[in-house]
């Protein structure tokens, strides 16, 4: 393994200070498949920076600042202060979404000038090629995107007020994407997930169960469609993100053969 390709990143946990071994090629790659998958209103780039903005959307993921290379350290304080204007003038405050690929020294910065660390996520891979999806329920997927996204705010996954702009999110991904929506009976969500096959890559976005339906395998039958959906269409590889904090979710991915690639999360000024 040559030092390009690998190296040892230093991330914090309520434990305290521990070590991951990371592919960097790996990462890098993943990232230019997430932008694509779920795209933003606006990236600035600034360097192997790329500032991401929404005005109708507002998850972190498509509103923070995520610098690409460990190795751009030029001007770091001098990018920051020029980042947080940028997002200023957007009207909102700059977040930092810090992944392997984040320079250790813009951490030292940032710690200099008290900013605090939250919501980490696992980025989460499995290989289908030797993944027997055969009993995977087979379903169409949902053309009507308007009445997908209305089935996630149902669920609860996002806000009403976020609505319309996960609808332009899901307009402007790059790659081939199918939705797909459990209900019930009377036409009630249960569950939902979309998928998004980006070359050999398929990602899963959006998974979500109706907290009444939980633990009745909804979340699972839906997951291993979207899988199997992705297999079917060239898909050797699925990948996801789940914050750490979420136990149940990551129990289920782990049992389909999820595993960690990368950790990432997020910082601000306190």
């Amino acid at each position: 393994m040559s030092p390009s390709t690998a190296t040892t990143v230093l991330r914090v946990t309520e434990s305290g200070l521990i070590t991951q071994s990371v592919h960097l090629a790996a990462v890098r790659r993943l990232e230019a498949v997430s932008f694509r998958s779920f795209p933003t209103g606006r990236t600035i780039y600034d360097g192997a920076w790329a500032l991401r903005l929404s005005d109708d959307y507002p998850a972190k993921r498509v509103n923070s600042l995520n610098p690409l290379d460990p190795g751009d350290r030029r001007e770091l304080s001098v990018r920051i202060d020029r980042a947080e204007a940028v997002f200023e003038e957007a009207g909102r405050p700059l977040v930092l979404r810090a992944s392997p690929l984040c320079p250790p020294q813009l951490h030292e910065i940032l710690d200099q000038r008290g900013w605090s660390r939250f919501d980490e996520s696992r980025v989460m891979v499995a290989d289908l090629d030797g993944q027997k999806l055969t009993d995977a329920q087979e379903r169409m997927p949902l053309q009507d995107t308007a009445r997908f996204v209305r089935g996630c705010a149902a669920l609860g996954s996002i806000a009403e007020t976020a609505v319309d702009g996960l609808c332009r999110i899901i307009g402007d991904v790059e790659g081939t994407t199918a939705l797909f929506l459990a209900e019930d009976k009377s036409g009630a969500p249960q569950a939902a997930a979309m998928a998004v096959r980006f070359m050999d890559l398929v990602g899963l976005f959006e998974i979500a169960v109706d907290q009444n339906a939980r633990r009745k395998g909804h979340g699972r039958s839906l997951l291993r469609s979207a899988m199997h959906w992705g297999q079917a269409h060239g898909a050797r590889q699925a990948w996801l993100q789940v914050q750490v904090d979420n136990e149940a979710a990551c129990r289920l991915y782990e049992s389909e053969g999820f595993a960690d690639l990368y950790r990432y999360y997020y910082r601000k000024a306190r």
